[in-house]
């Protein structure tokens, strides 16, 4: 499923604020190939790497444009889809604008498809 993030014609990029968003050893390897060094856009939280924050927002979004996009972490590419611990399920995060737009039109295989990506990423990430 691919989510159109523009409202009003703008790139939204709601998600790229205050983000905890995890990498894994692959998305470190991808960016890194770009150029970057890895403590430029990462920073270790209870020992998993994430995406670093700078004056609150991801370190590689510009004027609401990932600069990356190509090249994001996995975690981004399956957001605004995160799974829920305590219900072990697959929500739409809250902070997204379209989440009642995605949840009316998502397929439950479309559903089972995220989900296994996610449970993929999980164990990548935290074993």
């Amino acid at each position: 499923m691919r989510i159109d993030c523009r409202i009003d014609g703008e790139f939204c990029g709601k998600c790229c604020y205050e983000t905890e968003m995890p990498l894994s050893k692959s998305d470190i390897e991808r960016i890194t190939s770009l150029g970057y060094n890895e403590s430029e856009f990462a920073v270790e939280v209870n020992g998993v790497k994430q995406l670093r924050n700078v004056d609150g927002r991801c370190f590689f979004l510009e004027d609401n444009i990932c600069t990356i996009y190509p090249y994001r972490p996995e975690g981004c590419r399956i957001y605004p889809f995160i799974y829920d611990e305590e219900r072990d399920r697959i929500i739409v995060d809250e902070i997204c604008p379209k989440k009642d737009e995605i949840e009316r039109s998502i397929s439950h295989e479309e559903i089972k498809k995220i989900f296994n990506r996610l449970i993929r990423l999980i164990k990548e990430i935290y074993g």
